[in-house]
């Protein structure tokens, strides 16, 4: 079982502020996404060496949310009648 540690950082209050809310809309803390970040840019089997190795659409990807598909909505209303035909 591994164990948190606790870790002060310093970050501009307008991004925390967006991390908040973006850890807010996945469920998760800020303390969980930092983590997950740390976690996907320091791990094999592609530990980056520098910043500028990570590729934009990488970490756009890591933090992004899940595509989201549309579906049109049903008309309930012209099922129902045409399932009494």
């Amino acid at each position: 079982m591994t164990q948190d540690v606790k870790v002060t950082l310093s970050f501009d209050a307008d991004v925390v502020e967006r991390a908040k809310a973006f850890a807010a809309s996945q469920g998760i803390s800020l303390s969980r996404l930092t983590e997950f970040l740390f976690d996907k840019i320091t791990s094999a089997p592609r530990p980056y060496k520098n910043l500028e190795d990570i590729p934009l659409a990488d970490f756009i990807r890591m933090v992004a949310e899940p595509e989201v598909t549309y579906e049109k909505p049903r008309n309930l209303k012209k099922e129902y009648f045409e399932s009494k035909k």
